[in-house]
């Protein structure tokens, strides 16, 4: 070990430096001064013998030799992460952590139920949620920073063959109005009714947005005829909207609970469409599987998802767990999971 030209604290001291764009803002998320983080890397640059920074610009640049290095220096923290849980993993559930993913979506109205139950039930083990993108989400599963994630989106093409995606719950996307609003009054609306509404939509660019739009058109329902008044950046924003009376929304039937008990939201039929999109629970069948991990996918997952839901191909998965290393992955015995 001794052989080695960097220590994982330099490794961590790089990644925190390309994440936060400044010496500065990474010492400060690592709890360090500046100048001892700027003597790691100058220690680093000299056992290296290559600059890993380019110091010209105002924001902390990379050179293709701290490119290089930090691409396999995330892999080796990630490795360190997942030793780190294996060993804890030998308290059997009395410690330990487990780290769920999800977009934006399931992240804030499913997956706190899902969460709270877990913990209910194992209060020893450390919850963490981490709420992004789909594209963001899929890519931390792939490198063993979350266990599994319940997503809405498309996964990455270049992922398809890392990750296992299972077909997890349909998830409704309901027309909200006003309570007040005169199609409020009607049993059902039509196609056609919905080219007069005014509407409140995410940010064009959002992942949800086109989500919403995808699952509209597979409908036949036009989204690019609606007047869209105005775009807000989070659904809680885009219900408020609507409760005031500035426009209808399509927004998942998760999100509206709440609002349809206390009937300050109405929910419109739309005559002969029933819009849903489907949920899907994503994992890499070549990382560790946590002992918290399996029993929140063995004892939680099943509570809400669609009626017959499959879980064959979750439980063969954690039957035939790898652990993967730099050079590949090596089986661990299936009798162990």
């Amino acid at each position: 070990m001794s052989d080695l030209p960097f220590t994982l604290d330099q490794l961590r001291i790089l990644k925190a430096i390309a994440q936060e764009g400044s010496f500065k803002r990474a010492a400060d998320s690592l709890y360090v001064s500046q100048p001892a983080v700027s003597l790691q890397v100058q220690n680093l640059e000299r056992q290296l013998d290559v600059p890993l920074f380019d110091r010209g610009g105002r924001r902390a640049q990379l050179t293709e030799a701290g490119h290089l290095l930090l691409s396999y220096g995330e892999k080796i923290l990630s490795l360190c992460q997942e030793t780190c849980r294996a060993i804890e993993d030998l308290q059997n559930l009395q410690g330990g952590t487990l780290i769920v993913g999800a977009s934006q979506t399931t992240g804030t109205y499913l997956l706190p139920r899902m969460i709270g139950m877990f913990r209910q039930k194992y209060p020893d083990v450390a919850v963490q949620l981490h709420v992004h993108s789909t594209r963001r989400t899929a890519w931390s599963v792939a490198n063993g920073q979350v266990d599994l994630a319940i997503i809405g989106g498309e996964i990455p093409g270049e992922l398809s063959e890392s990750l296992e995606v299972i077909p997890y719950a349909e998830d409704e996307l309901a027309l909200i109005l006003p309570v007040f609003h005169p199609f409020a009054k009607l049993e059902k609306i039509h196609k056609e009714d919905l080219y007069k509404l005014q509407f409140i939509a995410l940010d064009s660019q959002s992942t949800i947005r086109k989500v919403i739009d995808q699952v509209l058109s597979r409908c036949e329902i036009d989204t690019r005829r609606f007047k869209v008044e105005m775009e807000l950046n989070s659904i809680e924003a885009i219900k408020n909207a609507v409760q005031s009376g500035l426009g209808a929304a399509f927004v998942s039937t998760s999100a509206i609970a709440k609002e349809l008990q206390m009937g300050v939201l109405h929910c419109a039929n739309i005559e002969g469409v029933v819009v849903k999109r489907t949920l899907w629970l994503i994992f890499n069948p070549n990382r560790y599987r946590s002992k918290a991990a399996e029993a929140f996918s063995r004892e939680i997952l099943p509570q809400f998802a669609n009626p017959g839901w499959n879980q064959d191909v979750l439980i063969l998965a954690q039957k035939n767990i790898v652990v993967t290393t730099l050079d590949g992955a090596t089986p661990i015995s299936s009798s162990e999971g």
